[in-house]
């Protein structure tokens, strides 16, 4: 019976919870930014890496990373280079990211990216890269931080720093 009573005494003894302090959204400083910026664009050229044109099932991780517009003209080219029965043969690499501009929800990366060792081949073996395309280019990478996703790439307004 004392028992019942200490748990019954104790029961009202209790202190009040505190308020739930709200989850702080966005991003804080430029480093953060820049962090979760590059982590996404990281994912997204481990994405396309391994994308086997053969399978449309390996698009998916680069839908994943993609939104609005580019998430469309990302489903047209590889759905389109499917149907061709192209391939890629080789990978694509970056250096050199920065970023441009940030917001708590957004950021622009310039990225120098490497397609010197990729390769767009079609059914019939043949490239299909124009000759005079680039082997390191200069691109803009704009991003939605809050989704972990690309909304464009384009080239960047910054001559001569890759």
């Amino acid at each position: 019976m004392i028992g019942l009573f200490v748990t019954l005494g104790l029961a009202g003894c209790t202190t009040p919870s505190p308020e739930p302090t709200p989850t702080p959204t966005g991003f804080a400083s430029e480093a953060e930014a820049f962090a979760a910026a590059e982590a996404t664009y990281r994912a997204y050229i481990d994405a396309l890496n391994q994308v086997d044109l053969s399978d449309p099932a390996t698009f998916e991780p680069v839908y994943d990373l993609t939104a609005g517009d580019f998430n469309a003209a990302s489903r047209e080219s590889l759905s389109q280079l499917h149907a061709e029965g192209a391939s890629f043969q080789g990978e694509r690499s970056y250096f050199n990211a920065e970023t441009l501009t940030w917001s708590a929800t957004d950021a622009t990366l310039a990225v120098c990216l490497d397609v010197s060792n990729l390769d767009v081949v079609a059914s019939d073996g043949t490239s299909m890269v124009a000759d005079e395309r680039a082997d390191i280019q200069s691109i803009a990478v704009d991003m939605d931080l809050t989704e972990s996703q690309i909304k464009e790439v384009r080239p960047s307004e910054i001559s001569g720093r890759c």
